[in-house]
């Protein structure tokens, strides 16, 4: 399927990238300077057409959305498979699961955190969340590009997999009895974050090893999910550049 990619930074980190076939770079004709100039050597060095039409033609292209006068068409992002991914990990692995996010923008910060934090990927479900949308691509600030991502059936059987291959799963909870400063995050580990309001279904919470939970302020409720796991993902960071 076909894809447009509007703004510099995120056409840019496609362009770097090269993890999906970009066919053709348009640019505002009424634009040039330094961000532009990046663009253009990075589609040479890629073998990426450009052309120049009126704002106006980026505007309709864009579909309203912010667009800094660059729009990229080309292919949706590429996924991978989680057994890819564990492949190519590092040691110990960091993982981050997705249990059904719906908000694109949400998708999208938390690809741009685990991107950050160096984490090895990240797994989401195939349907019933939200997908790499132009959106969420956005929202990645061009992470979407970089980071490893597989799309799965079942993410309780991807769990299930993920613990008969060594690696600790860990949910974000607010009823977790184990503060997420408490827990060894030195070990392989995939950290499992739920959807909007209703956080990580049952199966999902009774397939983890442990429910982590981040203490808050009496008048505070909940974290976006995003920030949840950002936080986590950097407790990760802290503790594992101590251990080495």
């Amino acid at each position: 399927m076909s894809a447009r990619i509007a703004g510099i930074h995120p056409v840019l980190e496609a362009l770097r990238a090269r993890r999906r076939g970009l066919r053709k770079i348009v640019l505002s004709s009424g634009r040039n300077d330094r961000r532009f100039e990046e663009i253009l050597a990075a589609a040479r060095e890629a073998g990426v057409s450009v052309e120049r039409r009126p704002r106006e033609a980026l505007d309709r292209m864009a579909g309203g959305r912010l667009h800094q006068g660059v729009v990229a068409l080309g292919e949706e992002v590429a996924t991978t498979d989680p057994e890819t991914i564990l492949e190519r990990a590092g040691q110990p692995p960091l993982l981050v699961v997705l249990d059904g996010v719906e908000d694109p923008r949400n998708l999208g910060a938390v690809v741009r955190a685990c991107a950050a934090a160096g984490a090895d990927g990240l797994l989401l479900p195939a349907h019933g969340a939200a997908g790499l949308t132009e959106a969420c691509a956005k929202a990645s600030a061009g992470a979407v590009e970089r980071l490893p991502i597989a799309r799965v059936g079942n993410i309780v059987s991807s769990l299930k997999m993920l613990k008969t291959r060594g690696i600790w799963v860990a949910g974000l909870d607010a009823s977790g009895e184990t503060p997420w400063t408490r827990f060894d995050m030195t070990v392989p580990l995939a950290l499992v974050v739920g959807g909007e309001g209703r956080g990580l279904r049952r199966l999902a919470r009774e397939t983890c090893d442990a429910l982590l939970s981040i203490p808050l302020r009496s008048e505070v409720e909940s974290l976006n999910l995003a920030v949840a796991a950002g936080v986590a993902l950097f407790e990760a960071v802290r503790q594992r550049s101590f251990s080495g």
